[in-house]
């Protein structure tokens, strides 16, 4: 089994920035895209941010500019640097990833517990 867990939200006011991160952890063979949504009571998940194995990343428009993506692959984790905070990033965060892990030949989708991220003066 695999775990995704999340840390680094929290309150922070306009303009600031904070880091997320989130470990993988289990019987994992290989990872391949590893993803950060964010959800808002009410609305759909959003998708933030997404980097694959082989390099790429995309972002939402939303955040463009202001929020990073990146991956340490020996630590199994995955970070998203987010500037220049708006109160509309407010939101919930998840970290998402598709993981190969146990005997499995294909990657399952696995998902985090969630972050609270509020942006508030």
């Amino acid at each position: 089994q695999v775990q995704l867990v999340e840390s680094g939200g929290g309150l922070v006011q306009p303009g600031g920035s904070l880091r997320l991160s989130c470990v993988a952890s289990g019987s994992i063979r290989s990872i391949y895209a590893m993803r950060w949504y964010r959800q808002v009571p009410g609305k759909q998940r959003e998708l933030v941010a997404v980097t694959t194995e082989t390099g790429t990343i995309n972002y939402a428009d939303s955040v463009k500019g202001r929020f990073n993506i990146s991956r340490d692959n020996a630590k199994n984790t995955v970070y998203l640097q987010m500037n220049s905070l708006k109160p509309e990033d407010t939101a919930v965060y998840y970290c998402n990833a598709d993981v190969v892990s146990g005997r499995s030949w294909y990657p399952g989708d696995y998902w985090g517990q969630g972050t609270q991220v509020t942006v508030s003066s």
